[in-house]
């Protein structure tokens, strides 16, 4: 049998982080390790814990979730996978956490099972979590913060562009290898390819790269 992924729970409050854990605790292959109260507190519970992945409250106090997952992703090799999960889905905190290196953001009216579903699939790192909803912010406030033309996007090569443009599209490396008539190996060659370019941790990361520096505009 393969490791439960093991996961922490970062909220302020106490009755949230208890509905999460039971939850999570429920399902087979997953395992709630540990609870923080506060950023600084979330902090250092997964420096000492370790968890494959961290359900991260947007706003805690001593420090929000956007420096807390800046300071764990800084800090830890290899690093969890953060999801925030916030009450408001079109908030630039959401947006500030996901361009700090969350791979993704929950709603905290989900239903049980989109929770349980959110922590496998980044576990899995295969695509991204609610890709719409990832697309939503990106537009909204990856435009208002756009730099200048990176200058990666000229070091894509043309099927690279093509799946980076598959990647913002929320297709998994399978999905991908399908629409481009490819080996599922040379899907996730590309796709490390177009990380590495962008400079992006994950994919996440990489289609807020691709809208704010205009490889992706909107409609």
């Amino acid at each position: 049998m393969s490791a439960a992924i093991r996961i922490v729970v970062a909220d302020d409050e106490r009755m949230v982080r208890t509905a999460l854990r039971v939850i999570l605790d429920a399902e087979a292959g997953l395992e709630v390790v540990g609870e923080a109260a506060t950023g600084a507190e979330a902090v250092s519970v997964v420096r000492q814990l370790r968890p494959d992945v961290v359900l991260m409250d947007v706003r805690m106090p001593e420090i929000d979730g956007i420096r807390a997952t800046e300071q764990i992703l800084g800090t830890l090799d290899p690093p969890p996978r953060i999801v925030v999960v916030t009450t408001f889905e079109n908030d630039s905190y959401v947006y500030d956490a996901l361009r700090a290196g969350a791979a993704g953001f929950l709603l905290k009216r989900a239903a049980a099972e989109e929770l349980v579903q959110a922590v496998r699939l980044v576990a899995r790192s295969e695509s991204l979590l609610f890709p719409a909803a990832v697309r939503g912010l990106a537009d909204r406030y990856g435009r208002q913060r756009a730099a200048a033309a990176a200058p990666w996007v000229a070091r894509l090569t043309e099927r690279e562009a093509e799946v980076l443009r598959l990647m913002a599209a929320g297709l998994t490396n399978a999905e991908i290898a399908g629409r481009l008539r490819v080996g599922t190996a040379t899907s996730k060659s590309h796709v490390a390819a177009v990380l590495a370019k962008t400079g992006a941790r994950d994919r996440t990361q990489a289609v807020i790269a691709a809208y704010e520096s205009g490889f992706i505009t909107p409609g």
